[in-house]
This record gives structure tokens, sequence and C-alpha cells, in this order.
């Protein structure tokens, strides 16, 4: 490439071998194909679990569609050992390998970190897995809602006195997907300086219990006086914070520092501003129950939960309705913004998906992308990558090494 050539995006010539299944991995690697990485994502002999689930059109998965575009797909059976070759051999062509089995299997293949930085010294593994790839519940499976209850986070979610929550949706795969692309970029930075390849060990444990953003602290900094636990609708911690309904819709109310005063103002309680009780945070969360019941009554009094939203935010009072799934996907600006892709799968036809998070003032149009089909690139790879003649990948198809289904 010249000097004077642009690139097709950020991360053009990356090559990443994906060993990765379900959301957390192919978050990592979508991400990475999104931004221009050349992808191989390698799948079992029945492919990655995510191609069965719904809503499926003419067999084809819009999950999967969803988290694994504009990735290259091979289809092999691992157990075996010619299929391990052919992952040695990849290996040393690539620069970043991604994998988010349960510990212990990419060993059993003789394709773990020790075995795989003989082959390539500046190879970067990225493991990503529920609880770790060391201590003693490294060995157990993992999924989304296994990671929220160990960090924690489950345990803030729910009424108080009631049920944890289940959030209904993988924030900690998909966090933690976006954590492991963060690591993987930082670790090609230093590489590019010098420093050469390194593994990392990402997980949804210490991903989700990062979100603690104010929980481990007070519980360690009061010397355990203070415990967090789940408080509903309303901010554990700090007043006004939580969910307040008005005529039939909630909507979220924050009112800390300078909105404070703008807040009391709007809902005709000036008052509070003088009163000793609501002078600060600490205050206003002992005397919760009156400033709560103060802004359901200006709310109820309003009645109109849009005409409510117009005045706080005319008066500077953060304020957001809460808004369903096909609300958000409706609304003008998260369509004029981007926020929500239509794509269209050869197979599956146009879907409507959430957008890359990540925006490129050089590159501001989305690649166009496809997933591929199970071991649509068998042939290709093995053919252009490592020059395998077509007699041979005939052989290692016959014999159940690789496979490929059009799904």
């Amino acid at each position: 490439m010249s000097s004077t050539q642009a690139p097709k995006h950020l991360l053009a010539g990356i090559k990443v071998l994906d060993f990765s299944h379900y959301v957390a991995g192919p978050h990592c690697t979508r991400l990475m194909a999104e931004a221009g990485a050349d992808v191989i994502k390698i799948e079992s002999l029945n492919g990655d679990t995510a191609r069965a689930l719904p809503v499926q059109r003419e067999g084809r998965s819009g999950y999967f569609i969803q988290h694994n575009r504009g990735k290259r797909t091979m289809c092999m059976d691992l157990r075996q050992s010619e299929a391990q070759e052919i992952c040695r051999e990849l290996v040393k062509q690539v620069d970043v390998v991604v994998e988010n089995f349960t510990p212990g299997v990419m060993k059993k293949f003789g394709l773990d970190w020790n075995a795989l930085r003989e082959i390539n010294p500046n190879l970067i593994m990225c493991s990503i897995s529920c609880l770790g790839q060391e201590g003693e519940l490294s060995h157990l499976p993992g999924f989304d809602y296994i990671g929220q209850a160990y960090s924690g986070i489950m345990a803030m979610t729910g009424q108080a006195g009631g049920y944890p929550a289940l959030s209904g949706m993988a924030f900690g795969d998909i966090s933690t997907g976006a954590h492991a692309y963060g690591a993987i970029v930082t670790a090609l930075f230093h590489k590019l300086r010098g420093g050469g390849g390194q593994f990392l060990d990402i997980t949804l444990l210490d991903c989700l219990f990062s979100y603690h953003e104010m929980n481990a602290q007070v519980c360690s900094a009061s010397g355990g006086q203070v415990l967090p636990r789940r408080s509903g609708h309303l901010h554990a911690f700090v007043t006004p914070l939580g969910l307040y309904k008005c005529g039939n819709r909630y909507l979220v109310v924050v009112a800390i520092g300078a909105q404070w005063a703008n807040l009391v103002n709007l809902i005709e309680r000036p008052d509070m501003l003088t009163d000793p009780r609501f002078a600060d945070l600490a205050g206003r969360h002992a005397n919760k129950q009156e400033i709560n019941t103060a802004i359901e009554a200006w709310l109820a009094k309003v009645g109109d939960p849009d005409k409510a939203l117009q005045l706080m935010q005319a008066a500077h009072v953060p304020c957001a309705p809460v808004l369903e799934v096909e609300e958000v996907m409706a609304h003008p600006h998260m369509r004029k913004r981007g926020t929500v892709q239509k794509i269209t799968d050869r197979i599956f036809g146009e879907v409507e998906i959430p957008a890359s998070p990540l925006r490129y003032s050089q590159f501001p149009q989305p690649l166009e992308l496809q997933a591929g089909l199970l071991g649509e690139h068998n042939r290709e790879i093995l053919g252009n990558h490592l020059g395998y003649s077509a007699e041979r990948i005939e052989q290692l198809e016959a014999s159940g090494v690789l496979a490929s289904r059009h799904i």
C-alpha cells in the first residue's frame, strides 16, 4: 500500500483467528470485523449454537447474523488432529486469536497459549471466560447471568426484599466483548511499538464487578457499616435519582448538584433550598421520603408524561422516558444517529440490529458485511492461505475433518 492510499478501515491488514461462540467472543470479533480486520471464524461440526437461536428464516438465524457479520467461516472437527494442525498453520499467519471456551478446552486441543506462542511469538491471544482462567471457580462453565450472579450485579437489581431481577439482556457478554476488543487493540499498539505478543485473560466477572461505581468502595470505606442492597426503582444512596410514574409511563429523574435547585423550583418547593435537612446529598437521602413524595405529587398534578418531560427538560432537570425496545427503534433521534442499523442478509433478508457504537470520523460509513454460512470459506482459506490442493481438501471433507452447510 502506498503512503497516499487510504486503508479500507482502521484494522485493515489485521488477521484474526476466532474460536468463539454465542455472544462475548463473537461481539469482540464483530467489532474487529467492523473496523476492517480479516476475521476467520472456526466452528464445530454442529456450528455455533447461535445459529439455532431465533428469529429463524430459511434456516438462517437473525441472532447469529447480528453477532457474526463480516467474518469468514470454517467448520471443522477440532477433536481430530488434522483439524488441530490446520489451526496451528493458520496461527502462524494471524495477529490475534480469540476464544471463549470453558478454560482447559483449548489446551485439550493443543491450541492453548503456551502451545501457540511457540508457533507465533508475536501472537496476541485473548481468552474470554465467565470466571477466569485460574482460581477456584475457573473450571465452571458460565453464561452472562452466571457472571452477573458472582459479580454482585444481580444482587443489586430488583425490588428491596424480593427476588433479584434478570435484566433481559446480555450486557455482561456485550460489555466483556467490548472490553476484550479494547484490550486487543491496546496490545496491538504495544506490539507495533516493539513489545511483542501477549496473553489476555478477560472475564465477565471482572468486567461486571467494575460496574460497581459506588457499591464496592462504600462497603470498604465504611468498614462494612454500609452494605449495598437492591433498592428497586429508587437509588440506594442518592436522592433524587430513580423511576417515577407519570400517567401511563415511567420516567427517570436525576437531580444532583446544580440540577437540585432546578427541580425543586419546578415542582414549586423552593422551601427545600433553605431547609437545612436538604442542604447536601447526605441530608437529601436521609429525608428521601419527603423529596420523593413531592416529586410524585407534582407528576400526578401534571398528569401527562410528555408534558412533564418537556417541563423538566426546559428547566434543565435530567430526565428521560423509559422506552420499550420498539420505541427506541422507532425514535427519530436513534434513526438519525444510526443507532439502529438496517442490514440485508443474502438469505435472511432485511433485519434491524444495534449498530456498532464505535464511530470514526475518517470512516463514517459502516462496511457492507455478511455473516458466513457454516464452513463457507473452508476451500478459500485452505487453498489461498495454506496452499492445500483441491484433492486434499476433498479428502478432509470425506474423512469428516471439514464440513459445510447452507445455514
